[in-house]
C-alpha cells in the first residue's frame, strides 16, 4: 500500500502544520503502510517568524522546506502521478491556504498550485481515497467546484470557512475535533484537527482515526 503525504511547507504559519504531518506519518509507518512524502517545488508566499509571529525578510522553497519534516525523504510531486499512490492525504496549516493556494489573499476565488490541482484530480478521478485535514478540506471544496462536483466535509465548528466550503458548493457538516466525517461517495475523509484541538493529544485522536478510515478504504 502507498499512502502520499502532500506537504506545504515547515510550520503552522507559513507550511504544512508540524503536529498534524507528524502524527500522520507515525499513523501511516504504525500501519506498515509504504508513505511517499511530497512537496511542489515552488517559493512560499512569505517566510513567518514562529517566535514571534513577525513575518521575516527572507525566501524559502516548500520542497526544501517540507524536506525538513521529511528528514529529507521527499519527492517534488511534479514528479507524482495518482497512478502511483493508493490514497492521499493532506495536512492542514497555513501554507496550504498560501502556498498550495492562494485562498489567504483570495477567498473562496482562490486558485489552487497547478501541480496540487492534477494530482488530486487525478485522485478523485481514479476513485482514490484522499483524507483532508485541519484547513485542507477548503481546497478540496475549490477542486471540486472547478469540476461542478462537491462533497461532505468537516471543518470543525470554525463558522467562517465553513460558510465558504459551502460558497463553493460542497455541505458542510460539524465535526467534534476527535472524529472524521466519511463522504463515501467521493471517498473523502475530513477531520477538524487544529482548527478546533486545544492539544496535540485531541488533534492526534481525530487524526489517526482519519488515517485508519483512509487505510481501511484501500483494502
Amino acid at each position: 500500500m502507498k499512502i502520499g503525504v502532500l506537504l506545504s511547507g515547515c510550520g503552522v504559519n507559513d507550511g504544512s502544520e508540524i503536529h498534524e504531518t507528524v502524527i500522520t506519518m507515525l499513523a501511516l509507518d504504525r500501519a506498515d503502510v509504504e508513505t511517499h512524502l511530497m512537496a511542489p517545488n515552488i517559493d512560499q508566499m512569505h517566510v513567518i517568524n514562529h517566535y514571534t509571529g513577525q513575518e521575516m525578510d527572507e525566501f524559502r522553497n516548500v520542497l526544501v522546506e517540507s524536506a525538513r519534516i521529511a528528514r529529507g525523504n521527499i519527492k517534488d510531486m511534479a514528479e507524482v502521478t495518482g497512478g502511483d499512490l493508493d490514497a492521499l492525504i493532506i495536512p492542514g496549516g497555513f501554507g496550504l491556504a498560501k502556498n498550495l493556494s492562494d485562498y489567504a489573499m483570495s477567498g473562496i476565488e482562490c486558485s489552487i498550485n497547478p501541480d496540487v490541482y492534477r494530482l488530486v484530480s487525478e485522485m478523485l478521478l481514479l476513485k482514490k481515497p484522499i483524507g483532508a485535514i485541519c484547513i485542507a478540506p477548503l481546497m478540496m471544496a475549490k477542486i471540486l467546484a472547478e469540476q461542478n462536483q462537491s462533497a461532505t466535509m468537516t471543518i470543525g465548528k470554525d463558522e467562517s470557512t465553513a460558510k465558504d466550503i459551502k460558497a463553493m458548493g460542497s455541505t458542510h457538516k460539524e465535526c467534534p475535533v476527535e472524529e472524521m466525517v466519511i463522504d463515501d461517495e467521493n471517498n473523502i475523509v475530513t477531520t477538524p484537527a487544529y482548527m478546533d484541538a486545544k492539544n496535540i493529544s485531541e488533534a492526534a485522536e481525530g487524526i489517526e482515526k482519519l488515517v485508519e478510515q483512509i487505510i481501511l478504504m484501500v483494502k
